[in-house]
């Protein structure tokens, strides 16, 4: 089986960037091994602490924003870093062109159930001339050079584009190497799986009540067909399934605090899970436009997520268009 750079030299990627992911890769591999040791390595359990987002801190939270800010601020390659655990962007001492914004843990509600949790990433070329600053990091996603997660489930996988196909790799624990197990990722347009968090349906705008709605409505309902509820309360494992077998993954607006409606990150979720997706032929919007055409205004903004099946989204779209923009 290939090898994870090996891959990324024959699709012609710069040696730099390769670098970059291979750092990633390499965190990824001490995250993997901490979460599989669970209880055994201390790690379980919640810290005192609450991070940027007011979100009280698992202490494996803790552990994997540290190992990847301080693996990726000693490459040569990057220039800074941006992570939802921290306050603000973070210099590295080197001159590197490569920007990297991560979620170290994302579904880490998770991690003391032993259920799914993963990392997701997003890698920026610096713009020419910019000193370090937020500025820096505020492109849409359709300048990311590279996007990816690692998923730390029964195997460890990572899934990955530098923009052409997207791959999935194993750990294979034997050799400590990431192997390709899929050469090319590709969404189903259709599907009858969806994914959202059901217990907030009172607190939706309409378009998505109605949306969800007919969903339920099965065959009998305008749909005309079944669909199945599927959620993980981990967005790394709900898109993979999606990657997987295709489906529909949605967080939408919630009206219950007005001045944070949305749930997921744009520049550390939205944006990577959303080029990963249309790479694998797949759709991303946030009802109203398509993600990666999104310039965000800072760091840790949030915006509505609806990801999937390029058919099914564009049929959530259209439930869009028949309702007044709750924002």
């Amino acid at each position: 089986m290939k090898r994870l750079l090996p891959t990324l030299r024959a699709d012609q990627t710069s040696e730099s960037l390769i670098s970059v992911i291979n750092t990633i890769q390499i965190a990824a591999k001490e995250i993997s091994f901490r979460l599989h040791q669970g209880a055994l390595a201390g790690v379980l359990g919640s810290t005192l602490d609450e991070n940027i987002q007011g979100e009280t801190q698992k202490k494996l939270d803790v552990v994997a924003n540290q190992l990847l800010k301080t693996l990726l601020l000693e490459s040569p390659n990057v220039h800074a870093v941006a992570s939802e655990e921290e306050d603000s962007v973070v210099d590295s001492p080197n001159s590197g062109h490569y920007l990297v914004a991560f979620d170290p843990l994302d579904g880490s509600s998770n991690i003391d159930i032993n259920g799914g949790v993963g990392t997701i990433f997003s890698i920026l070329r610096k713009p020419e001339g910019e000193e370090t600053s937020e500025s820096m990091f505020l492109q849409p996603g359709k300048a990311q050079v590279a996007a990816g997660y690692v998923l730390y489930g029964p195997a460890t996988m990572m899934v990955l584009t530098t923009g052409k196909a997207v791959r999935v790799y194993t750990l294979d624990q034997t050799v400590g190497e990431f192997l390709l197990t899929h050469e090319k990722a590709e969404i189903p347009k259709d599907t009858k799986e969806f994914a959202i968090n059901m217990s907030n349906r009172r607190h939706w705008a309409e378009p998505i009540k109605a949306y969800i709605n007919d969903l339920l409505e099965g065959k009998e309902g305008p749909r005309g067909k079944n669909f199945n509820m599927r959620w993980n309360a981990a967005m790394v494992s709900d898109v993979h399934r999606v990657i997987s077998r295709g489906g529909l993954f949605t967080y939408p607006w919630d009206a219950r605090k007005p001045k944070k409606p949305f749930k997921l990150r744009l520049m550390y979720e939205a944006a990577p899970m959303a080029m990963l997706v249309e790479k694998a032929g797949g759709k991303a919007s946030d009802g109203y436009q398509r993600i990666l055409d999104i310039v965000p205004e800072h760091i840790h903004q949030r915006v509505a997520v609806v990801l999937g099946s390029a058919n099914e989204v564009d049929v959530c779209m259209e439930y869009h268009k028949k309702y007044p923009k709750p924002y």
